[in-house]
């Protein structure tokens, strides 16, 4: 990771309303949170298991895989994010990061300074009260997740899968049917409980029933509608 030194204007990056949204005014007064980028190469850890925790950090672009190492050695994904969102809040509890975070394409986040985030929430509240939002995403998006693995099929849970990148990605500007997978299906296998096996499957019995065109990584939602409904079936 090669650091980038100079401050960052975080009233002037256009991922603002989803990392940090906060008013104009408390903007300019957190202008000093941000004063370093680090540059990510596809492949390269950002975040490692047993590492000091420090830092808080912003993707602003790029996207990266969150995954455990079990002690069989087996790799256990829990999670993919991209930019907007931020990462290493697993540092909070014991001072150490329990995640490794490795890059899936070459990416660029914003260093937090959690002791600098702790300084400056006493004289803007509402920072303290994002980064208690984003803790409850993350113990909602667990909870989720053990619904997921134990009430639906795996046609159900690609689909859920799918349709929560599909609203992601729309957030950020991007298309809503056309999607570009960073992951192999082996890792979507892996966040999802299923062999690769059971994911290839899942994909060709959505092609076949007209709901997706899959080239590859390369996904095109044909029947939004469908697939939504592959899920509320089960909600």
């Amino acid at each position: 990771m090669n650091p980038n030194t100079s401050i960052i204007d975080c009233a002037n990056c256009n991922l603002r309303d989803l990392c940090l949204p906060l008013s104009k005014d408390d903007f300019e007064r957190i202008d000093t949170l941000v004063t370093a980028r680090r540059t990510v190469k596809r492949g390269d850890l950002l975040l490692r298991n047993g590492a000091i925790f420090n830092n808080l950090f912003a993707i602003r672009s790029g996207f990266f895989k969150i995954y455990l190492t079990l002690a069989s050695g087996q790799e256990q994904v829990i999670g993919f994010q991209m930019s907007g969102e931020i990462i290493g809040l697993d540092g909070l509890e014991s001072d150490q990061h329990v995640h490794n975070a490795v890059a899936l394409e070459d990416a660029e986040v914003c260093v937090l300074p959690y002791d600098r985030i702790g300084e400056l929430s006493r004289e803007v509240p509402a920072l303290q009260r994002h980064v208690h939002v984003l803790m409850s995403r993350e113990l909602v998006r667990t909870q989720n997740m053990m619904l997921l693995l134990g009430t639906q099929n795996a046609e159900e849970r690609l689909a859920a899968f799918l349709l929560n990148l599909s609203q992601r990605f729309h957030e950020r500007g991007y298309s809503q049917s056309e999607l570009v997978l960073r992951m192999t299906r082996e890792e979507i296998g892996s966040y999802l409980g299923l062999k690769i096996e059971t994911v290839s499957r899942a994909f060709t019995k959505l092609v076949a029933s007209g709901i997706l065109d899959v080239r590859h990584r390369d996904i095109h939602i044909l029947n939004p509608e469908a697939l939504g409904a592959l899920v509320k079936s089960q909600i």
